[in-house]
């Protein structure tokens, strides 16, 4: 039984599936002839001077092997023995140690564990046999690296060239929650044509960039840095086959295409990221290879993102990796993001264009603009698709299930119709909105406000409350009293429903009606509907997601407006925990803040699912922002972290089926208190509200704490006729001593 040589000069550089084609390319421009593709790798064929080029030069590549020998490898025994006839003295010394990575099973050799054992066997007893000195076998960083791959009854032994897989670089340390490998992230800048791109001038931003892989290597391609200069070792140097003289100068010639490169005039490269920990890591890694003056990061959620306007920018590459279902969320939440991610594209940077990394087609049509280019990748096992776009003249679809901005809602599209003949009462009725909109107006310029109450049964025969979102009205018609004909009632709320449209400027199917009744317990998170039908509304720098129809309130309680703004404020580099969370509106705005972290708690399911659907609108992961299932109260008995900022908003009263006791705020509030205090650090402020009428604080509460009463500041001008919608209060530990 014989070993199988290999040609001479033969050689098979490894690669992610789906980038042979690309790879091949690569190795060809370098000198390689006979390029063989095959699933995950190619096959070439050069000198030696060729494989170390490719080892220091290929971005593509995971490995660079040297093919020694087929081998038969029936079972174990078979493999032992073939392995005694390799000449390994030829290879290295047995003062020098060896690895042997092995892969492949068949019907003997059924684990790469034991066919790896096997191998190794056989080169020790090879050394042994001959001068009695043994090799070491080291897992971490040894001399020689060999690849034994099984398929079938045969295997391939290989010299592995690289000593370890050539995407790392050595500029990465540690990545974010789900990195992109090196070389994937520069098959998808050469699949975008960033090359071509940065050459004509263009600039390039990835606005979540994670550790800064697709900037940096972004970066290398356009200052022509060798993706392996930055390696400490490669598996050749310990080779006794090794031509040092040779390495030497194709080393030296790269250190200086990377200082020229390095001194000429370089692209503009930015990127950003919702998570300030992530940027302090994408920071470490840019300074580890030393590009600060290239590649510039800071902290910025996607919402917020625009095209640099420090020089002109006509032309770029728009790039990025956005979270996908299997890596950080999921996929119904994530819908969102991409469709903002679509809005961003469209509306910051027509002109350019834009390649976006996605394992899921159906988040990929999210992004609502049309998609010119189309390639199929594999993200390790997971197959994925980089998609191409022209923005050029690349109009935004609305995202379907009304994901989309008020106006993507074909209900608020065209001019509001004739107003019919209206009766006295509605005629008054539609003054009293005109008069109110004319007394918001300067405020709601001032403060950019989108959300607001207009009328909240300012006459008390026509009861209802008029809500505006953005493009849309919102209409909660109170209980009538038992007193009051429900005829004249009904009459009323016709009168009311007739003249809004014209009162307001918008069309009769931009309204929504409902009826508001006294609640007890989870009422008011009852499903009334089931349109799923979410439309985004903009609250200073949050987007935030509101349901009009299917529940009796929105997602967003409007009063609490100010609150939220001042928890944002007040949130940089600080632990928020927001109790009785409900949509996390507040928690958004917390991150959006620059918060530290952000932990949200709430028993409904539902409401956590929407907060999911807020984090992701904004462009923010739950790697900081964490969100858990559980009974308040319960919870902080049993929580052990602390925070620097609590937000305590609990219902007034609660019999959830969830919940072992009923809840009464009146009763309950200070033992509530007291235990959110128990996780407050000092210093630190809890902000404790709620809406129950004619509440009193517990005056234990006022002696134990700082107290202070601070309902007239939360209240913004078109609440302030109603003062009694919330009461709130900011609490903080009295000073020791």
């Amino acid at each position: 039984m014989t070993l199988s040589e290999f040609e001479k000069d033969q050689w098979f550089a490894a690669c992610p599936k789906g980038l042979e084609t690309l790879l091949a390319a690569e190795l060809a421009a370098m000198g390689a002839t006979a390029t063989r593709e095959t699933v995950a790798g190619v096959y070439f064929t050069g000198p030696v001077a060729l494989a170390y080029r490719a080892c220091l030069w290929s971005r593509l590549a995971n490995r660079i092997l040297l093919p020694l020998a087929r081998l038969e490898a029936a079972d174990g025994d078979t493999l032992y023995r073939q392995l005694l006839g390799v000449d390994w003295g030829s290879l290295f010394g047995p003062q020098q140690s060896f690895a042997i990575d092995f892969s492949g099973e068949n019907r003997q050799i059924r684990n790469t564990q034991f066919g790896a054992q096997r191998s190794k066997d056989a080169v020790v007893d090879w050394f042994v046999a001959r001068g009695g000195q043994r090799p070491s076998v080291a897992r971490k960083d040894p001399d020689i690296r060999l690849n034994i791959r099984l398929s079938g009854e045969q295997a391939v032994l290989s010299l592995d060239f690289s000593g370890g897989s050539l995407h790392q670089r050595g500029y990465r340390l540690a990545g974010g929650a789900a990195p992109l490998k090196e070389n994937l992230a520069a098959a998808i800048l050469l699949r975008a044509d960033w090359p071509g791109i940065a050459a004509r001038g263009g600039a390039l931003i990835d606005p979540m960039c994670g550790s800064a892989t697709l900037l940096l290597e972004a970066a290398m391609m356009a200052a022509d840095i060798a993706p392996g200069l930055g390696r400490r070792r490669f598996g050749f140097e310990h080779w006794r086959g090794h031509n040092e003289l040779q390495w030497r100068a194709i080393l030296a010639d790269a250190t200086g295409r990377a200082e020229r490169g390095r001194a000429s005039t370089l692209p503009d490269i930015r990127g950003y990221d919702a998570d300030p920990r992530v940027i302090r890591s994408a920071q470490e890694n840019i300074a580890r290879i030393g590009l600060e003056k290239v590649v510039r990061v800071s902290a910025r959620p996607l919402a917020q993102l625009c095209k640099p306007t420090h020089a002109p920018l006509p032309l770029g590459l728009l790039v990025c990796n956005p979270p996908y279902g299997e890596r950080l969320g999921e996929k119904d939440n994530l819908r969102q993001l991409y469709h903002q991610l679509g809005e961003v594209m469209a509306r910051e940077f027509s002109g350019w264009q834009a390649a976006i990394f996605t394992s899921d087609l159906e988040l990929g049509k999210a992004i609502g603009l049309r998609s010119h280019k189309r390639y199929a990748f594999w993200n390790g096992a997971l197959a994925a698709h980089l998609l191409l776009f022209n923005l050029v003249d690349n109009e935004l679809r609305p995202l379907p299930g009304g994901a989309g901005g008020p106006g993507d809602d074909p209900a608020t599209a065209g001019s509001p119709a004739a107003a019919a003949e209206l009766s006295e009462g509605a005629r008054m009725f539609a003054n009293r909105i005109r008069k109110n909109r004319k007394r918001l107006a300067s405020w709601l310029k001032r403060e950019q406000v989108q959300c607001y109450r207009l009328y909240d049964a300012d006459m008390p025969e026509y009861a209802v409350a008029v809500d505006i979102y953005g493009e849309r009205a919102c209409v909660a018609e109170y209980q009538a009293p038992q007193a009051v004909d429900p005829g004249a009632a009904a009459r009323r709320f016709e009168e009311v429903q007739a003249a809004l449209p014209d009162a307001l400027g918008i069309p009769t199917q931009a309204i929504t009606y409902k009826q508001r009744r006294r609640q007890r317990g989870a009422g008011q998170y009852e499903k009334h509907d089931s349109t799923g039908e979410l439309i985004s509304v903009t609250e200073g720098r949050a987007r935030l997601l509101v349901n009009l129809r299917d529940y009796l309130d929105t997602g967003l309680f409007l009063d609490h407006r100010p609150l939220r703004k001042r928890l944002g404020a007040e949130a940089a580099g600080r632990d928020f925990l927001n109790l009785f969370c409900y949509t996390g509106s507040a928690t958004v705005h917390a991150a959006l803040g620059g918060a530290r972290s952000t932990t949200s708690v709430d028993l409904s399911n539902t409401y956590l699912g929407w907060l999911r659907k807020n984090l992701a609108h904004n462009g923010l992961d739950e790697s900081g922002n964490a969100l858990v299932r559980a009974d308040c109260l319960q919870w902080l008995q049993q929580a052990r972290g602390h925070y620097d900022l609590i937000l305590l908003d609990p219902p007034s009263f609660s019999n959830s089926s969830a919940m072992t006791d009923s809840f009464d705020i009146q009763r309950d509030h200070p033992g509530l208190v007291r235990a959110a205090m128990g996780v407050l650090r000092t210093p630190g402020a809890l902000y404790f509200s709620n809406n129950r009428r004619g509440f009193k604080l517990d005056p234990s509460l006022e002696e134990e704490f700082l107290c202070q009463d601070i309902t007239r500041e939360t209240l913004d001008p078109d609440f302030q006729r109603n003062s009694r919608i919330h009461c709130c209060w900011l609490i903080r530990h009295r000073p020791q001593g």
